[in-house]
């Protein structure tokens, strides 16, 4: 099936107005105007722009009116797309076995774990920095907070910059996605926030168990219940510029839609289906709770907006102008404790997936494995807020896209569901990257600044040094190895890292080379010197053990291939980074610093295909793409 095909069978088969009008209708009054106001202010703009439109765009059928319907399913686009829209394709692409047809085999954990690895489950490409600073560690004594996200910078996912006011009432400045008419990330005259996407899980799947010759029915508590055929019709456009109509069927069941990733072990097979339930299905909440979060006052009013479970899939911190400050995983999680996914577990190989690849599976035959209604949460089947982390401070918190964990080292946090987010865990070196500064210039270490407490420069400084953390992690343990390497790529690639600054700036010469050298080196088995200590998040795992023979030889082996990537792609070994990584304009190509998730860069941008350097260079697609340090003084931010 074509893409295009794909997206509109899973988005007819998804959308249900009428569920969306019912959760619209539980909106408050606000929120609902100010639906109607962007409705309104996009078709004023078509009346008022229909002839100065992109050629692209002018006449297009497609180019009409916006009606509140369709305002509403954008709304839900962005609700789901960490949930039940990363298995589009795994929806459409679902059904049943043919008759006779034998039924695959179990794949292996590893299998299993590489099948689901484009869902991103375990490192989604959406990320960010979220740092906030109170009264003990400030210059000023009131909040200082940093808002980094790192989100695509084409398509709907962009952030928008944005100032709102209506006299007495509302006066809030910052950023959201493309469609929202609240501010999502920014500041107003006493509080500031930001959101990094959250380790919590937004769904789970269910493991059916058929009934016995009947593929398209399963048990539960024992009696047979049918699943629901879902006939979707949708155009595509033949080679000659004809439309064409075609039909493809969705599966539905009690839970949700049927999935099917045979390669991961979650086939739809004669014995067992799979289907998918996920937590922000009509989740208009998330509207209430920006516009709250517009209009709050302090930390304490924001943490009881949060309380409304809107949230759909991001952490949030934020700061005030008394200097308090709060990290808070509040978000929209199925109540699922660890008790449960025991009770519950489905197969074996099923339940194997949530330690490898964050995939929560539950036994779908019983009806007291659903989703937990707890009378204190304010929707039903998600984890209220009193069983989530939530933690109001005056020195500070950070978030950067690990769990709730170490969002500040001394926070000694209760036990949580797993859905919520794992201890005990590496962490990545991006949150350790960040770590690492925060304590440094907390303790005055960092040679930013003599003095120990923080303000926006100090922030911003924190934020742009371009620090390679990776490189401080290792760089020390290779250059003594390669410097007697027997190979002239590895000795003159050892030339060039050990001139490497260690920074990912325009001027930085030869980060490429060790970008392409830590791709593979990090893979390999039993790199680190100093493994994993739980009890040392911040500083482990470090360090290369090269007294090992094996690893100093892969070592080696990956400056080499390196080298050789390098020099392919037509570059040399020490050019600047600006010549290497770049972004396209109109008018020609501008180089950028920063770098990716796997080399711990706090200033992350990344290719859309994270894949190694090829002719061209680094074409960057996303990265940093609202940044905002704020802080307060007594006319406000």
């Amino acid at each position: 099936m074509l893409q295009n095909g794909l997206i509109d069978v899973f988005v007819r088969s998804h959308m249900d107005d009428a569920l969306l009008s019912a959760a619209y209708r539980d909106a408050s009054p606000d929120t609902r105007a100010v639906s109607r106001g962007y409705v309104e202010g996009y078709n004023r703009y078509l009346r008022d722009h229909a002839s100065k439109l992109p050629a692209e765009c002018n006449g297009q059928p497609w180019v009409r009116p916006m009606t509140e319907a369709e305002y509403l399913r954008l709304q839900e686009l962005t609700m789901i797309q960490l949930g039940v829209g990363l298995f589009a394709d795994a929806i459409v692409g679902a059904s049943p076995p043919a008759e006779g047809e034998p039924d695959a085999t179990t794949p292996t954990a590893a299998e299993a774990t590489a099948a689901l690895a484009p869902f991103h489950l375990r490192e989604p490409l959406l990320g960010s920095n979220g740092w906030a600073f109170g009264s003990e560690v400030t210059a000023n004594g009131r909040g200082v907070l940093l808002g980094n996200p790192h989100f695509p910078w084409s398509g709907v996912n962009r952030f928008w910059e944005m100032h709102l006011t209506i006299p007495g009432r509302l006066d809030v400045m910052g950023a959201a996605i493309g469609h929202s008419p609240v501010v999502q990330i920014g500041f107003n005259h006493d509080v500031t926030w930001t959101h990094t996407v959250s380790t919590g899980l937004r769904f789970t799947l269910f493991e059916l168990t058929l009934v016995a010759g009947d593929p398209h029915s399963y048990v539960v508590d024992g009696q047979p219940v049918p699943m629901t055929p879902q006939r979707v019709t949708y155009e595509v456009t033949d080679a000659q510029g004809a439309v064409q109509t075609r039909e493809h069927t969705v599966w539905k069941t009690r839970f949700g839609p049927v999935v099917e990733v045979p390669q991961a072990g979650l086939g739809w097979t004669t014995t067992h289906a799979y289907a998918l339930k996920d937590a922000n299905t009509a989740n208009l909440r998330a509207m209430d709770i920006w516009l709250g979060f517009n209009r709050d006052r302090n930390v304490g009013e924001m943490r009881e907006t949060l309380a409304k479970l809107g949230v759909p899939w991001v952490n949030t911190m934020a700061a005030d102008r008394d200097g308090h400050v709060m990290y808070a995983d509040v978000s929209v999680v199925p109540d699922v404790d660890a008790a449960q996914l025991q009770r519950c577990a489905p197969s074996k190989a099923a339940a194997a997936l949530l330690q490898a690849a964050s995939l929560a599976v539950l036994d779908g035959s019983r009806s007291d494995c659903d989703w937990h209604r707890d009378p204190q949460s304010p929707v039903p089947g998600l984890t209220p807020i009193e069983r989530m982390p939530v933690a109001i401070r005056s020195d500070w918190v950070q978030n950067s896209n690990d769990s709730f964990w170490v969002s500040n080292p001394a926070i000694d946090w209760p036990a949580f569901s797993p859905l919520v987010g794992g201890i005990d865990e590496p962490q990545s070196l991006r949150t350790r990257s960040g770590l690492y500064e925060i304590q440094q210039r907390v303790a005055g270490t960092d040679g930013i600044a003599p003095h120990a407490k923080v303000g926006i420069a100090e922030v911003q400084a924190m934020l742009f040094s371009n620090r390679n953390h990776a490189a401080y992690v290792v760089l020390d343990d290779l250059l003594p190895v390669c410097r007697d390497a027997t190979t002239e790529a590895g000795r003159a690639g050892c030339a060039v890292l050990a001139a490497w600054d260690r920074r990912n700036n325009l001027d930085s010469r030869g980060e490429h080379l060790f970008r392409e050298w830590w791709r593979a080196a990090e893979r390999i088995e039993g790199v680190w010197r100093r493994p994993f200590d739980p009890a040392d998040p911040v500083n482990t795992p470090a360090g290369l053990d090269t007294g090992k023979p094996a690893v100093r030889a892969a070592v080696l082996k990956a400056l080499d291939d390196a080298v050789a990537t390098v020099r392919a792609a037509g570059f040399a070994l020490d050019a600047p980074l600006g010549e290497v990584q770049t972004y396209a304009l109109p008018g020609g190509t501008v180089g950028l610093h920063g770098g990716p998730e796997f080399e711990g860069v706090l200033n992350k941008v990344e290719t859309a295909d994270r894949g190694p350097l090829a002719a061209g260079g680094y074409q960057i697609d996303f990265g940093s793409s609202y940044i905002q340090t704020v802080t307060f003084d007594d006319r406000g931010p």
